[in-house]
């Protein structure tokens, strides 16, 4: 009984509020730490983009990290020609100075649909500042083409979006050295790309992104 007693004490002593709040914090960064993109293979469990296309989900809180200037962007990836939604085709060249973001992204990826209304902001915000934004799925453009559109009026998406070339794609991700979306490139008027991030965090990324933009739009 008094060993009882005892350990019963130092338990209490251990356990005290400020203990108790702190592990709460951990384990509730430990169960929100889940992924905040998506990879190809989560496309597989997500055969319904035509209904979640219609409202936004619910992002997990992972920080997306931005990383530094790392390259130009080659001849080739700023003069591809991509479909867009309304039936053109648009190349990144043609927003030559212009500070740009390049956002890949895809409707069945939950992070994407929450990370586009803010992008919506964004381009609002700095559009007249000599900014666009390009959106490129990278989803097939022949087999998604009508929930690509769908998606775009729901979102009212007022910014360029079409679908990025598998060459597109791979040299995009390639600087990143990951294949999740989403992940979107702050490009300079010369065609650098300046900052990048993967993922999206509700919280850290956009202040983020709209800080990136204004460094940019000051160079």
């Amino acid at each position: 009984m008094n060993s009882n007693h005892a350990l019963h004490n130092r338990s209490a002593h251990f356990w005290t509020p400020r203990r108790i709040v702190l592990t709460a914090v951990v384990v509730s960064l430990i169960a929100i730490g889940g992924l905040s993109s998506c990879t190809s293979s989560d496309e597989k469990t997500d055969r319904s983009a035509k209904q979640v296309a219609n409202q936004p989900a619910k992002a997990p809180r992972t920080t997306a990290t931005p990383t530094q200037e790392i390259t130009s962007l080659p001849a080739n990836i700023m003069g591809a020609r991509l479909k867009t939604v309304d039936g053109g085709t648009i190349s990144l060249g043609d927003f030559s100075g212009k500070v740009m973001l390049v956002n890949l992204w895809a409707t069945w990826c939950g992070p994407c649909r929450s990370e586009i209304p803010e992008l919506v902001k964004i381009h609002k915000e700095f559009q007249a500042k000599g900014f666009e934004i390009v959106g490129l799925s990278t989803e097939n453009p022949t087999s998604s083409a009508e929930s690509v559109k769908n998606f775009v009026k729901s979102f009212q998406m007022d910014y360029h979006v079409g679908w990025a070339s598998p060459e597109v794609a791979v040299s995009f991700m390639q600087m990143t050295q990951r294949d999740a979306i989403p992940q979107s490139f702050i490009i300079s008027r010369d065609g650098r790309v300046l900052k990048q991030f993967v993922g999206f965090n509700p919280i850290g990324t956009p202040p983020l992104i709209r800080q990136a933009i204004e460094e940019a739009l000051k160079g």
